[in-house]
């Protein structure tokens, strides 16, 4: 995937047709401090510029490949373009994400971009984990990674937030034990 060309691409685009989002996902990871591979572009878009959203993507030559209410994947017609997936933000929770982002660079500072703050990668990470055995392990690693580098920085209460929303405050516990080396 060429993410040089595509986020050139649709950071002009959504700003010239002013759709609200964020990146999400292992840009994300890294611009708190985490660099890990990744092989696609993850965002979070309001739901009300999707259909913006969808319009741009098949413009570049991207075809959709799934849709529901909370989330559309695009893949590219040619390998340069890879896979692009959205996150729609019509819950109270996501769109207070979406305030929430704040701009960083990416790309050693070739973009400047709204991205999620950690306490909210933190968030999404529960969930997918919670709704995605498969992810728990590599969610859980981030998760103890964001909380460790954040370290006083870190909104605690909106993270005790999150693990309460899915029944997980003894599993946090437990990480900030791990993590705050407390026996």
């Amino acid at each position: 995937m060429n993410f040089t060309a595509v986020l050139e691409y649709l950071l002009e685009n959504f700003n010239k047709y002013d759709i609200q989002f964020a990146l999400m996902g292992g840009f994300a990871m890294h611009a708190a401090g985490y660099t890990r591979a990744t092989q696609d572009i993850d965002f979070l878009v309001l739901k009300e510029d999707m259909p913006k959203v969808k319009e741009i993507m098949g413009a570049f030559g991207y075809e959709l490949i799934h849709e529901s209410e909370d989330a559309s994947n695009f893949v590219g017609k040619m390998k340069e373009l890879g896979q692009v997936d959205y996150l729609h933000a019509h819950r109270s929770y996501a769109r207070n994400m979406l305030k929430r982002a704040r701009e960083c660079g990416i790309l050693n500072n070739k973009f400047t971009v709204r991205v999620l703050t950690p306490e909210d990668i933190i968030g999404l990470k529960v969930q997918s984990s919670s709704n995605d055995p498969k992810r728990y392990h590599q969610d859980l690693a981030d998760i103890e990674y964001l909380i460790k580098a954040q370290g006083e920085d870190l909104n605690l209460e909106l993270v005790k937030e999150y693990f309460t929303l899915f029944q997980r405050e003894k599993e946090l516990e437990g990480i900030l034990r791990k993590v705050h080396h407390v026996e």
